[in-house]
């Protein structure tokens, strides 16, 4: 699906989900605090899982036409990815304290 896209819509659609990963990103990092990547590495880490969930989803042939449901698969994969890392970080802290 996103190999599919135009070059300009492409780029639209990475930045349309990079400014909205910023105030998703913004508000994780005021409920996290400490525990969180801050807001910038929120974005990132967020849009990251947002294009590979749906790169993921493409590769096993589910067919994301709906826009609902390529949103869908985005959001899941990218609360999961951020998510996952939170806890590997927290667990590493966990370990590294005396």
């Amino acid at each position: 699906m996103l190999w599919n896209l135009d070059p300009g819509w492409l780029m639209m659609a990475v930045a349309f989900v990079a400014v909205m990963a910023f105030f998703f990103g913004a508000a994780l990092d005021a409920i996290m605090k400490d525990d969180g990547f801050g807001p910038t590495g929120n974005m990132l880490l967020f849009t990251t899982g947002f294009f590979g969930a749906v790169l993921v989803a493409n590769s096993y042939g589910i067919t994301l036409r709906d826009l609902q449901l390529a949103t869908a698969w985005g959001l899941g994969g990218a609360f999961i990815f951020i998510s996952v890392l939170a806890l590997i970080k927290a667990a590493i802290a966990r370990m590294l304290q005396p």
